[in-house]
């Protein structure tokens, strides 16, 4: 398992309500389609766009972290691909992060061991 950060812009058109619901919508999908676990979720709530995209100036940005295997994670971004509702998108590994569970880990056993 390797440890995932997506962030994805929902078109701010939609309401409030339905923009929760696309978010739980892709919760379910790390958790059920990924058989992942999610670590954090932080809302950031309509921002300014640094570009105009499809004509919208605003977008509402969520950036999840997670945990799930890396040959299912091209299940997730085929995902928002068929999801118009989500304007953009990225996915990449946190390799900073497993390297700090690692390392704490480690020293974790070297405790144990005393």
């Amino acid at each position: 398992m390797r440890i995932y950060e997506t962030m994805f812009i929902i078109d701010p058109r939609l309401s409030e309500q339905e923009r929760e619901e696309l978010v739980e919508k892709v919760k379910g999908v790390i958790t059920e389609r990924l058989n992942g676990q999610i670590r954090d979720v932080n809302r950031w709530g309509l921002r300014k766009l640094a570009y105009p995209i499809a004509h919208q100036t605003e977008g509402d940005y969520t950036v999840v972290i997670f945990t799930a295997d890396p040959a299912k994670v091209n299940s997730l971004e085929e995902f928002y691909r068929v999801t118009p509702q989500i304007i953009r998108w990225q996915t990449f590994r946190r390799e900073d992060l497993e390297k700090k569970e690692k390392k704490a880990a480690q020293v974790s056993e070297v405790e144990q061991k005393e």
